[in-house]
């Protein structure tokens, strides 16, 4: 059956066993491009890691190029062989598609058959089973008998029946009228009991209503807690019988002065007696007391503010002079009191003991300010200079990346293992940078109090450690060139170094603690720096005179992060008051010959939405500011003109509320990256704001992350467990 399928579809074994020679043959063209591809990759690593001269490099690079030729035919022919094994599996398809047809109608056609016999062995039981005719004859009959005899029973049941129905109605027309009983046994409102000799308990009929405002008769008290429908339970309490609006009982609404139940409250309290609230006390005869009535009897049942005597200064006396001919010296009710003393001004003696106090008060508050701590350095390499005299910030060229390029890599990559991890702070790091361009310098910052640099490329080393902090180093930052770098700590010192001798250039202090600090990046205005405070200002000081010439005191909160945005034009801060300002660079103009110096911020963006932003970092392209929002979400906002924040792009999936986790771009602007407070580092598509990658990269908080510049797949974390790690 199934070969007579094959045969009108038109397909042969020859056709099948020629699509399987096909598939063969394009198997072992690919395996042996596989090959080629090693081999190439092979060769360029040779090239690399071997010095040649030019006309080698030139012969390589020009057998490298027959090989890409070569490669581009075999994609060219790889691509008609796809199209032809496209065909070749559309062939395929529709010969399984008819061979299932097929073999679904040779299943449907077995079923059928299978039934039948079924049935047909069925059909041949019933039949042997089949008894004689006389025994048929016999049943028959009985049957008769039964329909007969079932009849006669019917037709006395029907009978009977209506005899029922004819006494049924006889007694209703005997029953009284239920609803004129009713009627009159309200109007009576007499109480009905019935004793039960069996249980002994009585039944109450007649219910009062919680809700009535009038009784017309006098109930008994067991009335009062009778049941409103049915025999009375008799293993209830008398509390579990009384009718109850709340757990306790029932509430009514009732009008009390409140200084009279205050006043009775508080005698209670201190002697131990009051009026009965449930008898109406009123009038003076017939109060009755409770609690302490001895004491009440001997008081004479006096309240706390009727018992209490009056003090000599409760009446105080006049000056009085009620003659109204006496125009001068007429007082009349204004006279004042004969003790009441007007001098406002103290006296000579009572000033110089309010000196004195004072004078005690200012030494006890006065804080003495802690020197700023003695500033040193160490050097951790043999030599600070290499045997050409270059010093250690010169960017090496034998690493295989050219780290002076201006243009970041065509294409970044995920990273995938851990390459190095450098170790020498002993608390959590604070914050990581690179050096600025060529990033073969690693600066971070701790909470150990110490700076340190490290290598990027060859050995790793820790280069030089910086020490001038009593507390905790909060953020560091470069300048253009990288040969100096700002530190700002909790000691509320800002303090500038020189990153190659180690030494401190000059002190910072506004005698609050500085958050965040940034130079001014513009070429001209290097010797400028601005800082972000817990006193919610911006404050700018000149390096040169040490100085501050700018105070911006418009956020209600401590300034978190500061960035400069459009050309260096202007500058946008965060704050703790979950609100974001844009600022203008003050400058000095030559046609009106003054500085435009006024510090009102030109934008500010607050909603009921936001929330804290402490992490803010620019996109690679000056377009996008990300900013690390406190309910767990990557917030982006245009850097140019209007400052909107972008709706579309929005990055969530990681928990860092609670900590200012920074966040980075990849070079190629294809990937935002991010720590996370679980110590994980997380990767998001830029375009569509997916999740890519996440893994665990720290044991505390990873505090901080950066994308290398210049490697398309090498990024740097840095955790509160001490450690920088380097991934690729």
């Amino acid at each position: 059956y199934l070969q007579n399928v094959l045969v009108q579809q038109g397909i042969t074994d020859d056709d099948i066993a020629q699509v399987q020679k096909e598939l063969e043959e394009e198997e072992i063209k690919l395996q042996m491009h596989e090959k080629e591809s090693i081999q190439y990759e092979e060769l360029i690593t040779i090239v690399k890691n071997q010095p040649m001269s030019k006309t080698e490099k030139e012969n390589i690079v020009n057998k490298c190029t027959e090989i890409q030729n070569y490669t581009h035919q075999f994609d060219e022919h790889l691509k008609d062989f796809q199209k032809e094994s496209y065909t070749l599996d559309i062939k395929l398809a529709t010969f399984v598609n008819n061979l299932n047809k097929a073999i679904l109608e040779y299943n449907k056609e077995v079923f059928l058959i299978h039934s039948d016999t079924v049935k047909l062995e069925k059909l041949q039981e019933e039949i042997k089973s089949l008894p004689d005719e006389s025994k048929l004859k016999d049943e028959i009959s009985h049957i008769n008998k039964i329909e007969t005899d079932a009849k006669k029973k019917k037709d006395k049941l029907t009978k009977h029946i209506e005899d029922l129905k004819n006494e049924i109605k006889e007694m209703q027309d005997m029953m009284p009228d239920i609803q004129a009983i009713d009627f009159e046994v309200r109007n009576r409102r007499g109480t009905i009991e019935t004793n039960y000799d069996a249980v002994g308990t009585e039944l109450c009929v007649k219910h009062i209503d919680s809700t009535a405002t009038e009784v017309t008769h006098n109930p008994k008290y067991e009335e009062l807690f009778g049941p409103e429908v049915g025999p009375e339970n008799p293993f209830k309490t008398q509390q579990q019988r009384a009718v109850k609006n709340m757990l306790s009982g029932y509430v009514e609404r009732a009008h009390i002065s409140e200084f009279q139940f205050e006043n009775q409250r508080r005698t209670f309290a201190s002697y131990g007696y009051a009026l009965d609230p449930t008898v109406d006390g009123s009038a003076d005869e017939g109060r009755i007391m409770i609690g302490a009535t001895e004491a009440a009897e001997e008081s004479g049942g006096k309240t706390v503010f009727e018992n209490t005597t009056l003090r000599p200064s409760d009446k105080r006396k006049r000056h009085r002079n009620n003659d109204a001919s006496d125009i001068e010296g007429f007082l009349g009710p204004w006279g004042g009191y004969i003790d009441e003393k007007r001098v406002i001004k103290p006296s000579d003696e009572e000033a110089a003991e309010l000196e004195e106090i004072l004078a005690k008060r200012n030494k006890r508050g006065k804080q003495t300010e802690e020197k700023p701590l003695e500033e040193k350095t160490v050097l951790h390499i043999k030599d600070s200079v290499d045997y050409q005299g270059r010093s250690f910030l010169h960017a090496p060229q034998d690493v295989g990346v050219n780290l002076r390029s201006e243009s970041p890599p065509d294409r970044c990559f995920l990273p995938k293992a851990q390459i190095h991890t450098w170790e020498g702070h002993t608390k959590g790091i604070s914050q990581i940078r690179w050096f600025p361009r060529t990033a073969h310098l690693l600066l971070s910052c701790s909470m150990d109090c110490r700076v340190k640099l490290w290598e990027v490329y060859k050995d790793r080393r820790c280069v030089r450690t910086y020490y001038g902090h009593r507390q905790a180093v909060r953020d560091i930052s470069f300048d253009n060139d990288g040969k100096r770098f700002l530190s700002a700590a909790y000691d509320r010192y800002v303090k500038l170094w020189d990153t190659e001798t180690g030494a401190c250039i000059s002190r910072f202090t506004s005698r609050k603690i500085p958050y965040c600090a940034k130079f001014n990046p513009d070429p001209d205005k290097q010797h400028l720096f601005v800082a972000g405070t817990s006193d919610k200002k911006i404050i700018c000081w000149d390096i040169r005179s040490g100085e501050i010439t700018q105070e911006y005191d418009r956020h209600l909160g401590a300034v978190n992060t500061i960035t400069f945005v459009d050309e260096n034009r202007r500058f946008v801060t965060t704050s703790d008051d979950k609100s974001l300002r844009v600022w203008e660079w003050y400058k000095f103009t030559n046609i009106f010959l003054f500085y435009r110096d006024i510090p009102v911020d030109m934008k500010y963006i607050a909603d009921p939405s936001m929330h804290s932003m402490p992490a803010v970092t620019p996109s690679r392209n000056q377009k996008w500011l990300a900013c690390q929002s406190m309910d767990n979400k990557i917030v982006i906002f245009s850097a140019l003109n209007r400052f909107k924040m972008n709706r579309k792009k929005t990055f969530t999936g990681h928990m860092v509320a609670g900590y200012a986790c920074g966040l980075d771009f990849s070079p190629d602007m294809s990937y935002l990256v991010s720590g996370d407070a679980d110590g994980k580092c997380y990767i998001w598509d830029w375009k569509t704001t997916k999740l890519y990658k996440k893994w665990k990269a720290h044991d505390g908080v990873c505090i901080d992350v950066l994308w290398h510049p210049h490697e398309p797949s090498r990024l740097a974390t840095a955790g509160w467990d001490g450690k920088i790690k380097y991934w690729d």
